[in-house]
């Protein structure tokens, strides 16, 4: 019973009735005009807004994407700038190094130059010195020894004079 009374519903069920197909076509073409009229109309418009919501987002977002490409190129040149500074002071700084370094090296072989040439002229003027000295001693001996030989009064002054131009005369006769 429960079995026919299943099949009796599902025959009726796909059977097809004229009039229901009707009114069921009148109500959904009512419904359609109605949704068109009220609520059509504000779902485009949200959609429209929506799109043009999202077209300006992605307008923006382009622009940004170009603002910050331009930046980092700006910025990219800017680092290049920075580094060929850094490379020009780096270069500037080492040619300076080096200049200054010639320049010290320069000073102090000039300065050994000046100290070996006074140390030379001191050692000659205390040469000359030793000489005048030697010259004075070994006149003062030949005059003792020439008193003693000779055994005369003579001057000791004028004896040193003699004994030194006989000295002078033998370094002229050397030189």
């Amino acid at each position: 019973m429960l079995t026919s009374g299943v099949v009796l519903l599902a025959g009726s069920l796909l059977t097809p009735n004229p009039g229901l197909i009707f009114w069921t076509a009148v109500t959904f073409v009512i419904v359609l005009v109605i949704l068109r009229k009220v609520a059509w109309g504000p779902i485009i418009s949200a959609l429209e807004e929506r799109e043009k919501g999202i077209q300006s987002s992605i307008d923006r977002a382009h622009q940004a994407k170009e603002e910050s490409e331009a930046i980092l190129r700006k910025n990219r040149e800017l680092l290049s700038k920075a580094d060929a500074d850094a490379d020009r002071i780096i270069r500037e700084g080492k040619e300076y190094a080096e200049k200054l370094r010639a320049e010290i090296t320069e000073k102090a072989q000039e300065e050994s130059k000046k100290m070996i040439a006074a140390a030379v002229d001191s050692i000659d003027q205390e040469k000359r010195r030793a000489l005048d000295v030697l010259r004075n001693e070994v006149a003062d001996l030949a005059v003792k020894g020439a008193e003693k030989i000779i055994r005369t009064a003579l001057d000791a002054d004028l004896q040193k004079k003699i004994v030194n131009s006989m000295i002078q005369d033998l370094s002229s006769k050397r030189n």
